[in-house]
């Protein structure tokens, strides 16, 4: 979607209170219909390939949105990824989609008559991903390394499967958050005696973590200060490099 596309449909999303869906029931992939416009922006191969892998395994996180006609309002990349997932290896899909029924979203009104209301759908469906808890992230992560994806430091070798990436496709948050997600585990389990590595290595991305939220919080009200005094000002260049210092001892960490 071009920028000013996005600007316009975020307005009306603001201005007027936008659709809420109708229904979330189940489609046939090939009743999910191509956007009357067309795609607002290029598909991804390698983002639709690794969507196809997970969907695999975990099914369908999000379900596709449609208008009252079947007409695609948002999941592009979902609707290519499922149809290459039924091409490439049926029984995986039947596995996930029972009947060939895609789950959906449905907003009742007409795409083809309404266009400004299927932007601005667009344009939230695609801002508002749902968040996941630390806990239901972790569990996602189970799943898939148990079909084999890959969970460590460094690339993955030919034929292996990264987690992260994989993750943030699915949950739709960034590595970053990926990190602090799969990081954030229990004090008790954190001070559980320090002798595994791993373990250690854990505690210390979450420290280092919990440190830079509290940091960026800091910055962000530092920025808001009518006439920051002398101190202020030295302590903000002090705290952005202390951030880019701690960003890079969470990489260093990871890659170890």
């Amino acid at each position: 979607m071009s920028v000013s596309k996005l600007t316009g449909a975020l307005a009306i999303a603001k201005s007027r209170s936008v659709e809420t869906p109708s229904s979330t029931a189940t489609l046939s992939l090939d009743s999910i219909t191509d956007r009357v416009d067309g795609d607002t922006r290029p598909l991804n191969p390698a983002h639709i390939e690794a969507l196809a892998d997970s969907i695999a395994v975990v099914g369908l996180i999000a379900p596709i949105a449609v208008d009252s006609r079947g007409r695609l309002l948002a999941g592009g990349h979902r609707r290519a990824a499922i149809a290459l997932l039924r091409e490439q290896d049926p029984e995986a899909f039947a596995k996930q989609f029972p009947n060939g029924q895609v789950p959906i979203r449905r907003y009742d009104f007409d795409s083809e008559t309404e266009p400004d209301k299927a932007l601005a759908i667009e344009a939230t469906e695609n801002e508002k991903r749902r968040d996941y808890t630390p806990a239901e992230v972790r569990a996602i992560a189970d799943r898939l390394r148990a079909a084999g994806y890959r969970d460590a430091p460094g690339k993955p070798k030919k034929g292996e499967k990264a987690l992260r990436p994989a993750l943030e496709l699915i949950i739709g948050k960034s590595i970053r958050q990926v990190r602090r997600y799969l990081n954030d585990a229990p004090d008790a389990y954190a001070e559980n005696g320090g002798q595994n590595p791993d373990n250690q290595t854990r505690t210390d991305v979450l420290v280092l973590n919990r440190a830079l939220v509290g940091l960026q919080k800091w910055a962000t009200l530092a920025n808001e200060y009518d006439e920051p005094g002398t101190a202020v000002k030295g302590l903000q260049g002090r705290v952005k490099r202390m951030m880019r210092d701690i960003e890079k001892a969470i990489a260093e960490l990871e890659d170890e």
